[in-house]
């Protein structure tokens, strides 16, 4: 039997006709849905992307309109973390915004490294780390190409958290699969060092993955974290959020940082609202905590 359609769309509109039903309440709702779950805005000029997002799964279940799947995920907590999954965007790259990782590399590791080497303790978190390419580029841009060298840092108490809200590409970060393609940016040396394999699909190192705790976790949820870390990377996902909703994560990440740590944002989010006077800004969206 044919899915419904959706109504031919007014003279003007930008909307096509769809295989499912797809309403502006529909729209709303999830819109509603993903707001409260994790924060994200989808404004109705985002409706078809929503809808493009959404459509493979009304259809993988069985059902004939995105209301039936609304439906469906307010009692299925398994099928609306997939819906939130898909809803998500995961755009990364290595070695993305380079001068955060050259700034961690000169301000704070040579610090951190001394500390490991007397036998204390390190403590990063890459938040919203998306596929990985992230985190194990920070690891890479630290450790270097040294291989003996980087082996008795990883030795020491140094613990590296990466979290994102999406299951799946926390398993491609845990498994560390990337395509030639997608690796190329890792400069030449590194690569030698930290990349394995041959052909298209390339592995990272089992001494670097190893490194890396991927654990899920919604920046706006519950954070089961009780130390404080070093520095923290949390690009690029503030600029899906509301004034407030960037407001109270910036506190809860600046109460999570020990004075004298990094915060590293996006290129186009800032700091807002009070927090800003707890950090001193030291670099391009590079921020030093400088009181409690």
């Amino acid at each position: 039997m044919m899915a419904a359609l959706s109504p031919a769309p007014r003279p003007g509109s930008t909307d096509r006709a769809r295989e499912f039903a797809f309403s502006a309440a529909d729209h709303r709702t999830i819109s509603a849905l993903v707001y409260d779950e994790v924060g994200i805005l989808l404004p109705d000029g985002k409706a078809q992307l929503v809808y493009g997002r959404l459509a493979p799964r009304v259809r993988a279940c069985g059902l004939t309109s995105v209301a039936d799947y609304i439906a469906l995920i307010g009692n299925d907590a398994g099928e609306r973390a997939c819906a939130i999954d898909a809803l998500t965007t995961n755009h990364t790259s290595f070695f993305r915004e380079s001068h955060h990782f050259d700034d961690f590399g000169t301000r704070l590791w040579p610090a951190l490294s001394a500390r490991l080497a007397k036998g204390g303790r390190v403590r990063l978190w890459s938040a919203a780390c998306s596929s990985g390419e992230e985190p194990y580029t920070w690891l890479m841009a630290a450790l270097g190409s040294n291989r003996p060298e980087a082996q008795r840092v990883l030795g020491g108490d140094l613990r590296m958290l990466a979290t994102d809200v999406s299951a799946s590409v926390l398993k491609t970060a845990r498994d560390g699969r990337y395509s030639k393609a997608t690796l190329a940016t890792v400069p030449s040396a590194l690569r030698a060092a930290w990349v394995q394999g041959s052909g298209d699909t390339l592995t990272i190192d089992p001494m670097l993955r190893d490194a890396i705790a991927f654990r899920p976790l919604n920046l706006l949820g519950e954070w089961p974290i009780k130390g404080r870390f070093d520095a923290i990377f949390c690009r690029n996902v503030m600029i899906y959020f509301d004034e407030p909703t960037k407001a109270r994560l910036q506190s809860r990440l600046a109460d999570r940082l020990d004075v004298g740590g990094m915060l590293y944002i996006g290129h186009s989010e800032r700091l807002v609202g009070d927090v800003a006077q707890r950090f001193e800004c030291v670099g391009r969206t590079a921020y030093l905590k400088v009181s409690a």
